[in-house]
């Protein structure tokens, strides 16, 4: 039996874990932790009695092997870090964390041999798009990112967007060239990442989509996904605990296990 804590329990992907976990025969909820709750009583959140509340980092002191956070990007870090410091595996869909606060939890949780995983998106879609994109950024010299999420999001661009650009310049191993005489006087053509431009929009409707569209001479190649419902993201999560679960290092994108 896998045991699991899940960080930021009370939110809207908080919600679709706890639903997992009850769904699955080898998982079991041992934990739920969120600093901004106020009762640990277990009942007041439709929770078994066996499991336990905590709202803060201190006062977890029980056997996990799992640590599960979807939680905000001012307390994903400190999340995480407690986590591999305690030997429990990190399951990480929270993103807003910088490249060096993430080169640093991988130093920590490698050097304790700790499996865990940091995603962007745990939506298969998405991670095969970013897979995609990785091959189509091979043959054009030009892209830019679309990326829309709920209005509720906090941190832009997404972290899904950031990975797909990291991605492909990864392949092209240059910044992309923009032309030199653009004017744009209110910041319409978005973030610039090594050229590669990034567009945020925020608005209700939206789960999270993202479209990434590469232009060469005389042609344009669009890879896009959609969410349509958060349970998509569990197929991700699952697929992540058990590879964790047989790890010894800290892994930095789904697309590593699929």
């Amino acid at each position: 039996m896998i045991k699991a804590i899940v960080s930021g329990f009370t939110g809207s992907m908080g919600q679709k874990v706890l639903a997992m976990i009850n769904g699955e025969n080898d998982l079991q909820l041992v934990g739920a932790f969120n600093p901004i709750v106020k009762s640990l009583d277990p009942s007041d959140y439709d929770l078994d009695s066996s499991v336990k509340v905590f709202n803060d980092l201190s006062q977890i002191d029980i056997d996990a092997d799992i640590w599960i956070d979807f939680s905000i990007p001012t307390a994903v870090f400190e999340n995480t870090k407690f986590a591999i410091e305690h030997g429990i595996r990190p399951v990480i869909g929270t993103s807003g964390m910088s490249e060096d606060q993430i080169a640093e939890l991988k130093s920590l949780a490698d050097s304790k041999k700790v499996g865990g995983i940091i995603a962007s998106n745990f939506g298969v879609s998405a991670v095969l798009m970013m897979k995609f994109a990785q091959v189509a950024a091979k043959y054009f010299d030009h892209s830019e990112i679309m990326e829309y999420h709920h209005e509720d999001k906090l941190d832009a661009p997404s972290g899904t967007a950031m990975n797909t650009a990291k991605l492909i310049y990864d392949v092209q191993g240059k910044d992309q060239e923009n032309n030199p005489n653009e004017q744009d006087k209110i910041g319409a053509r978005g973030g610039d990442y090594h050229g590669i431009k990034i567009h945020a929009v925020r608005l209700p409707g939206f789960i999270a989509d993202e479209e990434v569209i590469f232009g060469g001479a005389g042609e344009t190649l669009t890879i896009k996904q959609s969410t349509t419902d958060r349970a998509s993201f569990m197929k991700g999560v699952r697929i992540a605990i058990t590879e964790v679960m047989k790890r010894d290092e800290l892994i930095v994108g789904l697309e590593k296990i699929i």
